[in-house]
């Protein structure tokens, strides 16, 4: 079992910036690779961002490259999310999640743990 638990969300002006976190505990952390989803107001849960187990290769959904960027501290086990030029359609609670694979995974179908999420709202 992992445990995963996030934080850092909260309420930000437009084309300000956040950083979330995901704190591990269970399994080694190093083992996963790690992946952030975001579910809007009405829409479905999506991905976001990925990361390798070892930290070294990364993939972004195209609306949040370049804004975005996915990182990883495995001897903290602690995966983070820094979002910059947050946009409205950037609200949503994200949350953290672990699959027992090596390469970024996309597909939510691939992860086997979860977290509870951390609502991120983007004002005007």
């Amino acid at each position: 079992q992992v445990q995963l638990v996030e934080s850092g969300g909260g309420l930000v002006q437009a084309g300000g910036s956040l950083r979330l976190s995901c704190a591990a505990s269970g399994r080694t952390f190093s083992n996963y690779a790690m992946g952030w989803f975001r579910q809007g107001p009405g829409k479905e849960r999506e991905f976001v961002a990925a990361v390798s187990w070892s930290g070294s290769s990364t993939r972004y959904a195209n609306s949040v490259k370049g804004r975005f960027t996915i990182s990883r501290d495995n001897a903290e086990n602690t995966l983070y999310l820094q979002m910059i030029s947050l946009k409205l359609e950037d609200t949503a609670v994200y949350y953290c999640a672990a699959a027992h694979a090596p390469s970024p995974a996309l597909s939510q179908d691939e992860y086997d743990y979860w977290g509870q999420g951390t609502q991120v709202t983007v004002s005007s």
